[in-house]
């Protein structure tokens, strides 16, 4: 089959969507029972937000532009990828979401199909609820633009053989949407976080990381191009604080961008006072997130402990309590701070390595670093910038649970 033609019959052609979802407010005691059958999920209009698997990846980047399908094959065989193997997984993510798709038309809701490079803040407000195709980075990048807790958001994992899918419903419903559009009544909010933006050294717009594979080089670069494209220079001054038009559902990162290189910055938590920090980089996570990144920067290992401990039938327990203490509820306002490998010496100290906040400010005193929400958008953050971390009750992202 010609390369052209299997692009072409991988196309599930553009339909609309977009619903409304009268769920319990967030502090409504929450109920084990299962819901009458279309009590809660009353949806008029569904955006169906897609990831790009990586069959289409390999397809459509510009590298690959121009190449025959037995070069392209011949590609991806010196890499350690199949061919086969990928459109296999390719046409297993494409018939789940097409069964989400009919699902939702079978039950009178208008849908919108959006490839996660076109979702935007336009196909939100078109929404009156987002239905995330895909694994856990998709949902991530749905959520990211989700700024009302009134428009709520499913995850449903297209591909559940491969991808966790921490943040979908169950996968028993991945092929079996319509039982979870009958129990779609029971709503949970989770806590987000806000940046506000202000100093010199900053470009508020944002490099997309999701749909690219950049190098240090072209990440750097980006950034720059943006900012010449928009004031002509590469370093701009915000005097007052800038809301940023995204929302962090994980955590935000903040570090240079080579990986190998200390960041510098200087962090003030609730407001006190400013303390200088070199380490590789700084991770705010929400309740959402401490189970993700940040659990596996602060967690002990079970060798660590036996170690200290000396004694083998003591140290699983105290290693699985310590870990647990990591971990909080979605909904909870609390963020929690982690400063990854910290560099104590006369300069530096570090007096908290890590610890529960609902404000962090922190001050760039970095060459060429990004601040990175929920790892797919990048915001330049470099020498002067100041970012302040908060969460806000009115921009909780509302999302739907259901029992295995």
């Amino acid at each position: 089959m010609a390369l052209r033609s299997i692009l072409n019959s991988m196309c599930l052609g553009n339909r609309a969507a977009c619903c409304r979802f009268p769920l319990h407010p967030p502090h409504a005691p929450v109920r084990r029972a299962s819901c009458q059958p279309r009590s809660g999920f009353k949806p008029e209009k569904v955006a169906v937000v897609t990831k790009t698997t990586r069959f289409e990846f390999e397809l459509q980047r510009y590298r690959y532009a121009g190449l025959a399908e037995e070069d392209l094959k011949q590609l991806l065989a010196l890499k350690g990828s199949s061919y086969s193997g990928l459109l296999e997984r390719h046409d297993i993510h494409t018939s789940n979401v097409e069964h989400v798709v009919r699902s939702l038309e079978r039950a009178g809701i208008e849908v919108q199909l959006v490839k996660r490079g076109a979702y935007n803040e336009e196909v939100v407000r078109w929404a009156d609820a987002i239905v995330s195709a895909g694994g856990d980075g998709t949902m991530l990048l749905v959520a990211s633009k989700v700024l009302s807790k009134d428009k709520p958001v499913v995850g449903v994992n297209t591909d559940p053989e491969r991808s966790e899918g921490h943040l979908c419903l169950p996968v028993r419903y991945t092929r079996a949407f319509p039982e979870a559009l009958d129990k779609l009544c029971r709503g949970e909010f989770r806590c987000t976080i806000r940046l506000h933006l202000e100093g010199t050294g900053i470009n508020p717009t944002p490099v997309d990381l999701h749909e690219q594979q950049l190098s240090l080089e072209q990440h750097s670069q980006a950034h720059r191009s943006d900012s010449q494209q928009r004031s002509g220079t590469l370093h701009q001054s915000v005097s007052t604080p800038r809301l940023l038009p995204v929302r962090g559902l994980n955590e935000i990162f903040i570090g240079e961008s080579l990986s190998s290189r200390a960041s510098y910055y200087e962090i003030s938590v609730e407001d006190g006072p400013w303390e200088k920090q070199k380490s590789s980089g700084l991770s705010i996570c929400t309740g959402t997130g401490s189970k993700a990144w940040s659990y596996n920067i602060n967690k002990l290992a079970e060798q660590a402990v036996e170690e200290v401990l000396k004694i083998g039938v003591w140290w699983r327990p105290v290693t699985d309590e310590y870990n647990q203490s990591l971990v909080f509820s979605p909904d909870d306002r609390r963020l929690l701070f982690s400063i990854r490998e910290p560099i104590v010496n006369r300069v530096f100290s570090s007096g908290r390595q890590r610890g529960f906040a609902s404000k962090v400010c922190v001050r760039s005193r970095c060459w060429d670093a990004c601040m990175v929400v929920d790892g797919g958008t990048s915001f330049e953050f470099n020498d002067g910038a100041i970012a302040t971390i908060s969460t806000s009750e009115e921009d909780q992202l509302r999302t739907v649970v259901l029992e295995n």
